[in-house]
């Protein structure tokens, strides 16, 4: 559900960046009471393991279309809300940075969509209440997907929303929200399963990791090395090898605005969309999750029949390798910033 920039305007998209940084600001305020030590490397790791987890994705059947895990809900649930949403936008800001994956205006939008509506509405109002009872593993399964799309639901009408705002004509609001609440329930169906999987997991092997961000608290003595070794493996072979497995299908986003345009992409306007796009196409330097086509090379090849399944590609295999890379330094280095101000702060204080 990562919006390019052809679907908002510049108001909305300024908008969505001032709403994003303010939830960023709140979140890092917020989390210095919670933040140890261990949590740094733990937000590294859950980062790369969503951005591997990204790169795959899942046929809906009988849609044609595709869909792809946020990982917003299983941020929140193993990190809490605040560092669960810092985690999600260091995923979705090294996607658009260096793989072009979502635009830059849209970069707010995309980060509010997947971020804000699993970590601060269906985490802490679903997901939290449902489990007040207690955990089980049909009790996980059962609110994790309840959870899932209720915050996927909630993020695609917040799409729809900002391109009705954005004046985008083409995607009439009856339409388009008719075509994109359908594909994104059944999307985020299977993203509750695998959110309850890797709970279900971590629940067994710590856990008062998942207790300990439910009710605020740090990390503290509990070991974090088995929940990591095993998170960082999966990511390193999703990453390497099942990112040729992935769909090739539209997803839910762009199957949506296909089915209403005709198109799976609209025609971005000149301006401040041509300068952003620009300024990506020079900064990724594997768009796409794949290498660089030589300039003579590009067009070449369209329409010369379906592409191969699995798409074996040793670019893929570096995109997913160098981008885990890439975002567990990004979320470790958010995490020790984060740190560090709660340390300075307690030096000036005592």
């Amino acid at each position: 559900m990562h919006m390019a920039d052809a679907l908002i305007s510049p108001l909305v998209g300024g908008t969505m960046w001032v709403a994003t940084a303010g939830v960023a600001a709140y979140s890092i305020k917020k989390i210095q009471t919670e933040m140890d030590e261990k949590k740094i490397p733990l937000m590294g790791v859950m980062g790369a393991f969503i951005f591997a987890s990204q790169m795959i994705n899942f046929t809906i059947p009988g849609t044609g279309s595709s869909g792809h895990i946020g990982g917003g809900l299983i941020l929140a649930i193993l990190l809490g809300p605040y560092a669960g949403f810092l985690t999600l936008a260091s995923v979705l800001t090294i996607q658009a940075l260096f793989f072009a994956d979502g635009g830059l205006l849209a970069l707010g939008s995309n980060v509010f969509n997947m971020g804000f509506f699993t970590c601060f509405v269906a985490y802490p109002l679903i997901y939290k209440v449902l489990m007040g009872k207690g955990y089980s593993t049909k009790r996980i399964i059962v609110v994790s997907v309840i959870a899932a799309i209720i915050g996927l639901q909630l993020g695609a009408f917040g799409v729809v929303l900002e391109t009705l705002f954005s004046g985008k004509t083409e995607l009439p609001f009856g339409t388009f929200v008719l075509l994109m609440q359908p594909i994104h329930l059944a999307i985020g169906a299977i993203e509750g399963l695998v959110t309850a999987a890797i709970v279900t997991y971590i629940w067994n092997q710590r856990p008062e990791i998942i207790e300990r961000a439910a009710s605020g608290e740090a990390i503290g003595n509990a070991s974090i090395k088995k929940v990591a070794l095993g998170l960082i493996s999966v990511a390193l072979i999703t990453g390497a090898g099942l990112s040729w497995f992935a769909s090739s299908n539209p997803d839910g986003l762009e199957w949506a605005i296909s089915k209403t345009t005709g198109t799976a992409e609209l025609e971005s306007p000149v301006g401040l969309h041509q300068k952003l796009s620009d300024l990506q196409s020079k900064i990724a330097f594997l768009p796409d999750y794949s290498f660089k086509a030589p300039e003579s090379e590009a067009g070449q090849g369209a329409g010369e029949g379906e592409e191969a399944w699995p798409a074996v590609s040793e670019g893929t295999s570096t995109a997913g390798l160098v981008g885990g890379g890439m975002t567990l330094a990004l979320a470790a280095l958010v995490g020790a910033g984060i740190s560090l101000l709660k340390r300075r702060k307690y030096r000036a204080n005592s």
